[in-house]
């Protein structure tokens, strides 16, 4: 889904105060606009408290932007994700963020990532399928799958999990395996990491479930780091083709 969005900045105060303007909606949906308010507050030398304030034409607004946008859960996780870019080391590998809003209740959405046959169903770019996987679902357990390209070629690929909350978040080592389960390399020219950590996050509001994925390359060189930086708009297109898949196939159970 698209959301066309213009915000006009109105006052800018270095370092202390952002102020802008916006306007936005959902293609084909009500419009919506505020003033919002970026504050900086140096509480230490190593330490700054950002807030943000949003101020609406009106208390229904407000509400509808509230309900119908998650606007509360959104904002924390922006400020989230600003945190995450902070903290990042010099020469680190820049984190692959995508999200994804399921018309489909939470519960039904984890069992659609945690259970095999489902999995089997939908995970994978476009056009791809799994004819064969196993799922041992627990801390340090394996997601084992092949994945089958359009032209009938084999891959093999393994997720090591390193943690499970149920219903909230799942922490995985996403490798190319053989199909005993062994790592192998990546079967790609350039450098690409062996390990992808990935962390996928579920929240629910309304009815409906947010899906976010938060990809780095795990404990790989520059080289490494690099391919998966220049990458992250390839990745964009086949984590959007997959999660395409999930949505026909969440409608579909």
């Amino acid at each position: 889904t698209n959301y066309p969005n213009h915000s006009i900045f109105r006052e800018v105060v270095k370092p202390e105060r952002i102020v802008y303007t916006h306007g936005g909606h959902r293609e084909g949906g009500p419009g919506v606009s505020f003033v919002a308010t970026w504050s900086f507050d140096a509480l230490s030398a190593t330490q700054t408290k950002v807030t943000l304030r949003m101020v609406f034409p009106s208390a229904e607004n407000r509400d509808f932007v509230i309900k119908e946008f998650g606007a509360v859960e959104g904002g924390k996780q922006t400020l989230a994700r600003l945190a995450e870019h902070l903290a990042l080391p010099p020469g680190a590998s820049r984190p692959f963020i995508i999200s994804r809003e399921f018309a489909a209740p939470r519960a039904l959405v984890w069992r659609a990532w945690t259970e095999v046959e489902h999995l089997k169903q939908w995970f994978g770019p476009k056009g791809f399928t799994i004819p064969t996987a196993t799922l041992d679902f627990r801390p340090d357990g394996s997601f084992h799958f092949c994945m089958k390209t359009p032209d009938g070629d084999e891959m093999w690929a393994r997720w090591k999990f390193l943690e499970i909350t149920a219903l909230e978040r799942l922490v995985w080592i996403n490798s190319f395996s053989n199909p005993a389960g062994k790592v192998v390399p990546p079967p790609f020219p350039d450098p690409w990491p062996s390990d992808i950590l990935n962390t996928v996050t579920f929240t629910e509001h309304a009815g409906k479930t947010t899906v976010s994925i938060h990809s780095t390359a795990f404990n790989a060189p520059v080289t490494e780091q690099r391919t998966f930086d220049d990458n992250h708009e390839s990745m964009r297109g086949g984590w959007g083709g997959t999660l395409e898949q999930l949505a026909a196939h969440l409608a579909k159970i």
